[in-house]
């Protein structure tokens, strides 16, 4: 028989695939896409699955005011993968896309492009200008609907749902007209969130907090009527954060259990404040006098709070236009820790102060204009805008000598996220949607009860906010938005509540789209029974959450796609006061339910130094830069195997990471699509036919199919996925594959083993793909395409995915070989270390000799053949502790049951197999020359 290499590597089985290493997705995933929409497979999902059980994920609609982001994209990726994978398990997952098309971001973008030509929006004709606004969100919807696409997002592109069509808009009004027909609508004056750049009231979903540094003010109020005789020519001490608030002073707050304490200044910095009396909190005390530079001071007298009752004092602009008393009123929310312990009440600008005002029948006067200037009626201060008046506040009070001291201050306070600038509480009539009359707090907290909330802390969370929540403001100054489309009886002031009149209007917005109530003439509505000039047309914009909170209300319901509720919501944690919250007070104020049964919240994505991303910073992470570099795939990859449930990093370093895991998964494919290219149905074992280790990789395939149950159950893959990057590197290629390559390379094509191998490689073949298709979307299809288990089924994404036979589960056997591959493990160390110190070369060329102390892992090595496992020609197990002990590696106990391990390795003193390069004691005799057994009945057939 000839000794020529090349002959003998021409009898070898070699793996041949056309799944190459170097992927190139970037410029090969596009022309996928073409494929899929070539094979129309969104419209044969929904055909071959049209009679299943329905799963709707309701998209929560993204903004369409700018391109996509990190974040973006990683909500959108994470909605895919659980509607794929769910989709595979079975069931008909039809998914809905859907833009948020309304409000102050869109309508700010239009607004800027007039300022910067010197024209007010106010003089744009209306009609035009919301025309411009809804121009601007259909050109996003369509550059973000792209961009989705490119990150293999499937969906009913063709029929998304958008806030700003005129069906919608019409169900917005009419689900806002449930709300008014049932009473629960109504207009009232109070302090809302304001942003007088944007001049309008803002939602706390709205609001970001900033920390920024301020004047904080301690004022002197004098006494004026007292019962107590030392409250003669005292002053009571407030401390404010707020300067600008002073003028809309109406009331002192204190707490009816707290310690007061009259005290005399005896010395100071300030020779005004000399021997005047100042009341404050005793707790409070050290700490005034010390900002306001009181050096010295007397108790004159301590008092309880309760004995404030009754008492009033001047304003400390008396004599310059605030002629009026100011009460002295107990509070329960006054508390100690800061300030002064009095506080200082300006009902119409914050909420306690204003229900302390509502409660006491205290003046409501809201002294800030809608562009933040003080009114022109405001004494001293008409026209000044209100992030302007402190210094001028200051300064009048110091004039007055009412000013006891100031100090600056750095606190957390809120600004409008879109324009970036800061809001104040301002008291305005606005339209609400009341939480207690109807219970829609009490039923939205059931609701909260009642559904599933992934992580179970995100319950606690948005229960907190709802049991605290004020009424709902649903109304805006703006123009681009749906209609607040009520009127109001000028006589009575109170709204209309009329059925009929509502459904010609919600007929009419279905029809032409809302600006019909801000363009024509809303009066035709009222019918011929009522006269126009008794009533006024509301012309307030609706609130942008009522608008996304609505949207259960006109994609799940009369909808033969969806259903309702939806089983699944997913946002990220923000949302608990925005979309979630928004979609379970409007449900559940109409429905007395909630919209979802499962709500999954997921965190921020932040750089890989945990930082939140800013241009600025220059840490932004581009969606479209990795794609351009690395793939969709590999994003789709870092979404998969990160914990959604708290904050995510992402850099460039951890996507590199990523694309080594992607290699390593594409080469367990390349492996398994190498050897079974060839391979057909006749090949099939049974399983009681199959070796041990090839029922070893079912067992594990068992176990991972129950880890991904799980994950599908709570919708959190990341465990499941990077179990299965872990089972692919390790125990398929650094294991399996390693220990088979001789097997599938070396055998007989009649050989039994090596049918047992390819059968379960063709099995793996089925599950890798089916299990990873929702994750790689284009390396999946591309390895289904190159080999089909099932050659009816055209794309890998029409598949459902396979469920283990009971036959493979064995936690026995699992536990078995964990030992055989921890001995493994531990002779594969030292043979590398004879490699290094040049003792041996090939693993191949090694005998080794162990002792293993404990006898059933040394049962169990006699069991397998370990030279195959260990990839050495021979491998002897030795039932004695071995004498001569310097020839030997000692591993001791390291809490394992296999206890001492003892292990020789020698070069092999056989001759090594020209084919398989074995060092096997056959080689040699006359009949084989240079061949082994094998594979010389392997060449001879």
């Amino acid at each position: 028989m000839s000794s020529n290499k090349s002959e003998y590597n021409n009898t070898l089985f070699l793996p041949k695939t056309s799944f190459s290493m170097r992927a190139s997705l970037p410029t090969r995933e596009k022309e996928m896409i073409s494929f899929w929409n070539d094979l129309e497979l969104w419209t044969k999902l929904r055909e071959q699955s049209k009679n299943k059980k329905k799963f709707i994920l309701h998209d929560g609609p993204p903004y369409a005011n700018g391109a996509i982001h990190i974040g973006t994209a990683t909500n959108k990726i994470l909605k895919d993968i659980i509607n794929r994978t769910m989709q595979m398990e079975g069931f008909n997952s039809y998914y809905i896309p859907g833009w948020d098309c309304h409000g102050l971001p869109i309508e700010w973008q239009i607004e800027q492009k007039y300022r910067k030509k010197g024209i007010n929006k106010d003089q744009v004709n209306i009609k035009e200008f919301r025309k411009e606004c809804r121009d601007f969100a259909k050109n996003w919807v369509k550059v973000q609907m792209e961009s989705f696409k490119r990150l293999f997002v499937l969906g009913d592109w063709e029929h998304p749902y958008l806030t700003m069509k005129y069906e919608a808009e019409a169900t917005i009004v009419e689900e806002l007209g449930k709300f008014l027909l049932n009473g629960s609508l109504y207009r009232g004056a109070k302090p809302v969130m304001w942003s007088p750049i944007e001049k309008t009231a803002l939602a706390e979903a709205e609001i970001e907090y900033k920390d920024i540094e301020t004047k904080a003010i301690y004022v002197m109020f004098r006494v004026a009527n007292s019962n107590i005789k030392e409250m003669d020519e005292t002053y009571a001490i407030i401390w404010t954060t707020t300067p600008w608030t002073i003028p809309a002073n109406k009331a002192i707050a204190y707490h009816k259990d707290i310690d007061y304490v009259i005290y005399n200044i005896t010395e100071c910095e300030n020779d005004k404040l000399k021997n005047k009396n100042i009341l404050l909190a005793k707790e409070q005390a050290n700490t005034v006098f010390e900002k306001c530079k009181i050096l010295s001071f007397k108790e004159v007298r301590s008092l309880k709070g309760y004995e404030l009752e009754g008492i009033s004092s001047n304003h400390p602009l008396v004599n310059k236009g605030y002629e009026y008393v100011v009460p002295f009123l107990h509070a329960d929310f006054v508390k100690l820790g800061q300030g002064t312990g009095l506080v200082h009440i300006a009902p119409a600008h914050g909420e306690d102060d204003f229900e302390l005002g509502k409660k006491e029948n205290l003046p409501v006067i809201d002294v800030i204009s809608d562009n933040g200037t003080y009114i022109d009626e405001l004494p001293i201060f008409s026209g000044i805008h209100v992030f302007k008046a402190d210094s001028k506040v200051i300064d009048e009070l110091n004039k007055s000598n009412t000013l006891l001291g100031l100090e600056e201050y750095v606190h957390s306070y809120p600004h409008s996220w879109r324009s970036k600038k800061p809001v104040i509480y301002r008291s305005t009539p606005q339209w609400f949607i009341e939480m207690n009359k109807s219970n829609l707090r009490k039923t939205a907290i059931q609701e909260i009860d009642n559904t599933n909330w992934i992580p179970n802390i995100s319950k606690n969370r948005i229960k907190s906010m709802l049991e605290s929540r004020p009424d709902w403001c649903v109304s805006r100054q703006r123009s681009w938005g749906v209609p607040i489309t009520v009127f109001v009886n000028k006589k009575t002031g109170e709204p209309l509540r009329d059925e009929l009149v509502l459904k010609k209007i919600v007929a009419a917005v279905k029809e032409k789209g809302s600006d019909i109530w801000l363009s024509e003439d809303p009066y035709q509505y009222l019918g011929d029974e009522r006269k126009k000039e008794d009533y006024e047309v509301v012309t307030d914009i609706l609130d942008v959450w009522f608008d996304s909170g609505s949207t259960h209300a006109f994609v799940l319901e009369n909808n033969d796609s969806q259903s309702w509720p939806a089983d699944l919501y997913i946002e990220g944690t923000d949302q608990h006061r925005g979309w979630f919250q928004s979609s379970l007070l409007e449900a559940c104020g109409t429905r007395g339910k909630a919209p979802f049964k499962n709500v999954l919240t997921h965190g921020f994505v932040l750089d890989g130094n945990g930082r939140k991303m800013s241009k600025s910073a220059g840490n932004v992470v581009s969606p479209e830069e990795i794609i351009k570099n690395s793939g969709a795939d590999v994003l789709r990859l870092w979404v998969a195997l990160t914990d959604c449930s708290e904050d995510m990093r992402i850099s460039d370093e951890i996507i590199s990471n990523l694309n080594d895991h992607y290699r390593r998964l594409r080469n367990t494919l390349r492996f398994v699509l190498g050897n079974i290219g060839d391979y057909s149905d006749s090949e099939d074992i049974t399983y009681n036919e199959m070796l041990e280790l090839d029922k070893w990789v079912l067992a594990r395939l068992v176990e991972l199919s129950e880890t991904r149950k799980k994950a599908i159950k709570s919708f959190t893959f990341h465990h499941f996925y990077r179990e299965l990057i872990e089972f692919c590197s390790s125990d398929l290629s650094a294991f399996y594959f390693d220990i088979n390559k001789d097997i599938l390379y070396c055998d007989s094509i009649k050989s039994k083993r090596r049918r047992s191998c390819r059968t379960v490689l063709n099995i793996l073949h089925d599950y890798l793909t089916s299990w990873l298709a929702p994750v790689l979307c284009f390396t999946m299809e591309e390895a289904w395409q190159i080999y089909k288990t099932d050659k009816s089924i055209q794309s890998v994404h029409l598949k459902n995915s396979p469920t283990p036979d009971t036959d493979w589960n064995n936690e026995e056997l699992i536990k078995k070989w964990e030992i055989i591959r921890r001995i493994r493990k531990t002779t594969n160390g030292v043979i590398e270390k004879a490699r290094a110190d040049k003792e041996i070369g090939s693993s191949l060329e090694t005998t080794v000799s162990i002792y293993v102390e404990d006898e059933n892992a040394r049962n169990i090595l006699k069991s397998v053949s370990m030279n195959e496992i260990s990839i050495v020609s021979d491998f002897i197990i030795l039932e004695e502790k071995p004498t001569e002990k310097s020839l030997y590696k000692s591993y001791e106990d390291d809490g394992k049951e296999e206890k001492t391990i003892l292990i020789s390795v020698k070069k092999s003193k056989n001759k090594k197999c020209m084919r398989c390069w074995k060092f096997l004691h056959e080689v040699g005799m006359e009949e084989n020359k240079e061949l082994c057994n094998r594979c010389f009945q392997t060449i001879s057939e």
